[in-house]
């Protein structure tokens, strides 16, 4: 009985592969679902269907009409259409190979052979680097296969090849343009172009060129890099009332022969053209081998705050601008007040050891000076006093034999011959007025303003 029944499945499995009548060919991206439809002819609308894999053998059995639903595989019969439909969900790359989709009958089932191809679920490992700036637009082009001419053209955000279509932002078969994106098709070069105007930094990221096949959908992508529209640089610049300002402004090489210029305002779209001939105070100098032009002013004021863009392309092309934000203030006035308050604060709370020094030095300097002045003046009166006594010894004296030298409006007195003692007179009084006069002196004071002289035998 059992050599019976294996000989029965032999000849069954064989049959099968040697009687379909057809082949089904099916796709489906990873993470997905795929659907596998197989007709059936009139008349066995109420026997059981199911889908095998491989040779078909029992354990390869997936799914019956029986038992319509196991694991991921599910079966629907619509005996109204005389077809039933296997469903796989939650797609792998394990999942390619060969399928059958069965109907039983008492000896021989009727089969049809089943082709499943699962594509990757993203997409892709090379792609298209492009960059663009706000308030601008883009334009990148999608090639493709001629046996593709006339198959629909898409493209979608994101990497996902699985929803890509039924998320596309605009179709071949919808209108050229839609919302801020353009498609066009151009089959002599077997290329479609798509175009993204109004780009705003919410726009980068990555985008699908989707072209649909009856397989697997092809796909190529493209990375989109937004940037801030403006510049080529952003400074910040500070000035003072009253001061002069210099702002610098590099422009393109090739723009060396474009009208450079100056605007104030918040956007560039409501700047106003600041003109060096109507505004003295402005004046514009371009260095050409620099590639950057200069504007200067003289004297700020405060209403010169704002935002300034400088640049030399007046249709305004993204990326070819200096934006300059400056801020304006007044300089710090010098307070008298304070620093005399300072200058009275450090004389009473010295704190440096160089200080302290000159308080004890100063007054030692004072009274050497004043000593010195003392001695000086003391000097100086007795030499008027020797000078009074001379001149009335002079005049007393004018018996005795003298030599009176000039030298240099100096004089110079030279006793000829000087007593041991003084002489007596019988007038006492007289003699007594002569020896006064003449006790203060000793014969070495002969020199007098320290003059030379020569003592006259």
């Amino acid at each position: 009985m059992g050599m019976w029944s294996l000989l029965f499945t032999l000849s069954t499995a064989l049959s099968c592969v040697t009687s379909a009548a057809m082949l089904i060919h099916v796709y489906g991206y990873e993470g997905g679902q795929v659907d596998v439809s197989c007709p059936y002819d009139t008349g066995y609308e109420d026997y059981e269907k199911y889908l095998c894999k491989n040779d078909c053998q029992d354990h390869d059995v997936l799914i019956t009409t029986t038992n319509p639903k196991k694991n991921k595989y599910s079966i629907h019969d619509d005996r109204n259409k005389q077809v039933f439909t296997s469903t796989i969900s939650d797609l792998s790359l394990t999942d390619v190979g060969k399928y059958w989709c069965g109907v039983t009958r008492t000896f021989t089932d009727i089969y049809t052979e089943v082709k499943l191809e699962v594509g990757k679920g993203t997409c892709c490992d090379q792609s298209t680097k492009l960059q663009s700036y706000e308030e601008g637009s883009v334009s990148f082009s999608c090639p493709y296969d001629s046996m593709h001419q006339n198959s629909l053209k898409y493209i979608c955000r994101g990497n996902q090849t699985l929803t890509c279509l039924q998320q596309a932002l605009i179709t071949s078969v919808t209108a050229n343009t839609r919302g801020q994106f353009t498609l066009t098709d151009d089959k002599k070069s077997n290329e479609f172009t798509v175009t993204i105007a109004n780009l705003t930094w919410a726009d980068s990221g990555r985008y699908l060129c989707g072209v649909q096949h009856t397989g697997l959908d092809v796909f190529s992508a493209v990375d989109l890099e937004i940037k801030e529209w403006c510049c080529v640089t952003s400074k910040e610049l500070n000035g003072s009332v009253g001061y002069p300002l210099a702002m610098e402004c590099p422009y393109p090489p090739q723009h060396r022969d474009n009208r450079k210029f100056l605007c104030k305002g918040d956007h560039r779209q409501n700047c106003t053209d600041i003109k060096p001939s109507s505004q003295i105070r402005f004046a514009q100098q371009d260095n050409v081998s620099a590639s950057s032009f200069f504007v200067k002013i003289t004297k700020l004021r405060a209403g010169d705050a704002g935002t300034y863009w400088c640049g030399s392309d007046s249709q305004w092309g993204p990326g070819n601008y200096t934006k300059i934000h400056l801020s304006v203030v007044f300089p710090q006035p010098t307070s008298t007040v304070s620093s005399t308050t300072t200058m009275e604060e450090s004389v009473r709370t010295p704190s440096t050891p160089l200080f302290k020094a000159v308080v004890f030095i100063v007054p030692a300097l004072v009274l050497i000076l004043t000593f010195a002045l003392v001695i000086l003046y003391k000097y100086k009166c007795h030499k008027v006093q020797g000078a009074a006594v001379n001149m009335n010894r002079n005049k007393t004296k004018l018996a005795a034999e003298e030599d009176v030298i000039y030298e240099n409006q100096s004089v110079v007195v030279c006793p000829k011959q000087r007593p041991s003692k003084p002489q007596r007179t019988t007038e006492q009084n007289k003699d007594a007025v002569d020896d006064s006069m003449y006790q203060n002196f000793s014969p070495a004071e002969d020199i007098y303003c320290n003059q030379r002289f020569y003592q006259s035998q």
